[in-house]
């Protein structure tokens, strides 16, 4: 009898010891739970690239769930100043595709600022800088991105901040805006190219007019004279029907 006794009680324990376990698993519909499963999970990770990566796909999760400052509380657990950068582009796409209000962004970039501001590596500050302006733009707020892209030393990586940004606004169909970052550009390649890219996005989303005056805005002859053939190309496409082959659809 004791020897049953002591084997019961090992069992009953055995069962106490497993409930924290099963306890531990989550059901698909408590996604609050999933997530705090993952947060464990990263934490544990030994190699610092995974997991940073991890992290990083964490906060672009909890950013479109609403939860930005959860994400943001994520940018401090990175080590990488690389991932740090990305990720703080990823909460901020993720924001301003919530459609929140005005004063809830200027809030979210704040506090994104302040992550940035905190990367001592200058490349990857730069361009925390430049994904905070890109995202200001997909936000609508345009003042805001050109007054991050303004306080960029880097003159380079400034207009670089400044084309990116006019890539956004051109992708909104807000020619004027995008227009007005490119204008801001001192480096007349750096405006010739960031002129090019807008008019081709222009034109893909079938805004020919701003397109080409996109175009016709480039001082190079041969990035104007491509700018301007692809504007061409787009309100016309050159097809030549009994060239192509019957099968496949295709010119031979």
């Amino acid at each position: 009898m004791p020897q049953n006794k002591a084997l019961y009680l090992l069992f009953a324990l055995s069962l106490i010891c497993a409930v924290p376990a099963m306890a531990a698993e989550c059901a698909l519909k408590d996604r609050a739970c999933v997530i705090n499963s993952l947060r464990e999970a990263a934490g544990k990770i030994e190699t610092v690239a995974w997991r940073d990566q991890t992290y990083r796909e964490l906060a672009k999760t909890l950013a479109f769930d609403g939860d930005t400052d959860g994400a943001i509380a994520l940018i401090e657990k990175i080590e990488t100043p690389d991932t740090k950068a990305m990720t703080i582009r990823g909460i901020g796409m993720a924001a301003a595709d919530n459609n929140l209000s005005k004063e809830q962004y200027v809030d979210i970039f704040q506090k994104l600022r302040v992550a940035a501001d905190k990367i001592t590596h200058p490349p990857s500050y730069a361009i925390a800088l430049t994904y905070i302006a890109m995202s200001q733009a997909f936000a609508g707020d345009n003042e805001g991105a050109w007054k991050t892209a303004s306080e960029m030393e880097n003159e380079a990586l400034r207009h670089k901040a400044y084309g990116e940004t006019a890539e956004i606004q051109a992708e909104k169909d807000d020619y004027a805006a995008a227009s007005k970052s490119i204008q801001f550009i001192t480096s007349e390649a750096f405006r010739n190219k960031a002129y090019g890219t807008v008019s081709k996005i222009l034109a893909n989303g079938k805004k020919l007019d701003d397109a080409l005056s996109a175009a016709q805005a480039i001082t190079n002859p041969y990035k104007k004279a491509e700018a301007l053939q692809y504007v061409l190309d787009v309100q016309k496409p050159r097809e030549i029907s009994h060239l192509k082959n019957e099968k496949t659809g295709t010119e031979p």
